[in-house]
C-alpha cells in the first residue's frame, strides 16, 4: 500500500508538472502569434516576436510549434485567433485583482472568471472598476555581472527610467510606458544582454491580511492563473513586502 501511495503521488506530481508546462507553452504560443500579427513574422525586424521566440526556446518549446505559432499570427496558417483582454474585480477582503489574458472566446473567459470570483465571495467587475489602482510600467532585467551599475544607471535614467535596483543577481529597471522604447534603445547602446523585458502593472496602494484571509486570496489567484487564457494576475495584496502577482 505504501508503494502504491508513493506511485500515486509521483503520478499526481508529474501530471501537475505536465499541465504547468503545457499551459506555459500555450501562453508562449499565444504571445508569439500576437507579436507576429502585430509586427510581422520576421523576428529580425520584429523585436517583440524575437523576444517571444527566445522565451519559447528557453522553455524547450519544439521548433515546429514555434513556427506554427508565427504562421497563425501572420495568417499563413488557420487556427484559433487569440486577442489580448483584461478583466477586473475584487477578491474577498477588499483585494483588487487585475487579470491580463489572451482569449479566442471572451464570453467563455468571462464566465470562467466570474465563476471563480463568486466561488471565493469576490466579484468580477466592469472595465475600470479597479484598473485605476494599477500603474503600467516597463520592466527590464539585466544580469548584474554584465555591466557596471553606475554606468547602467546613468544611461537608463537619462533615457527616462525612474528606478533601478538589484534583485537576485539581476538589475531590474522600471520605466514609464512612454519611455519604454527610449530605455530599450539605451540598453542596446550599452551593449548588455537583456534577460527579459515586458510591461507590468504596479499597484498604487496595497493591503495586508492575516494568514487565513491571505490564504483565501492566494487560492483564488492560483485558480485564476490556472485558466488557460490567463497570462498574468496582479493584485493589491502585499505579501512579504511585495504585491502578489501570478503568471
Amino acid at each position: 500500500m505504501a508503494g502504491h501511495n508513493k506511485w500515486s503521488k509521483i503520478k499526481r506530481q508529474k501530471a501537475k508538472e505536465d499541465k504547468k508546462k503545457s499551459k506555459k507553452w500555450a501562453k508562449l504560443s499565444q504571445e508569439i502569434a500576437t507579436a507576429a500579427r502585430e509586427g510581422g513574422g520576421d523576428p529580425k525586424v520584429n523585436t517583440p516576436l524575437q523576444h517571444a521566440i527566445q522565451r519559447a526556446e528557453e522553455a524547450d518549446m519544439p521548433k515546429d510549434t514555434i513556427e506554427r505559432a508565427v504562421k497563425r499570427g501572420t495568417g499563413d496558417l488557420e487556427g484559433q485567433d487569440y486577442e489580448p483582454a483584461t478583466y477586473e474585480g475584487y477578491a474577498p477582503h477588499g483585494v483588487a485583482v487585475f487579470v491580463e489574458a489572451q482569449t479566442d472566446n471572451n464570453n467563455r473567459t468571462v464566465a470562467d472568471l466570474r465563476h471563480l470570483f463568486k466561488k471565493y465571495d469576490g466579484n468580477l467587475g466592469k472595465d475600470g472598476s479597479v484598473g485605476y489602482l494599477f500603474e503600467q510600467k516597463g520592466r527590464f532585467r539585466v544580469p548584474a555581472d554584465a555591466v557596471d551599475e553606475m554606468d547602467l544607471f546613468e544611461h537608463v535614467v537619462e533615457a527616462g527610467a525612474d528606478d533601478l535596483r538589484e534583485e537576485n543577481g539581476r538589475f531590474v529597471i522600471m520605466t514609464p510606458v512612454d519611455a519604454y522604447a527610449d530605455v530599450e534603445s539605451a540598453l542596446d547602446e550599452v551593449g548588455v544582454d537583456v534577460e527579459d523585458e515586458d510591461l507590468v502593472r504596479i499597484p498604487t496602494t496595497t493591503v495586508t491580511l492575516d494568514a487565513s484571509k491571505e490564504e483565501t486570496v492566494r487560492n483564488l489567484v492560483e485558480e485564476i492563473e490556472d485558466q488557460n487564457d490567463v497570462e498574468t494576475v496582479y493584485t493589491t495584496l502585499q505579501v512579504n513586502g511585495d504585491p502578489l502577482v501570478a503568471s
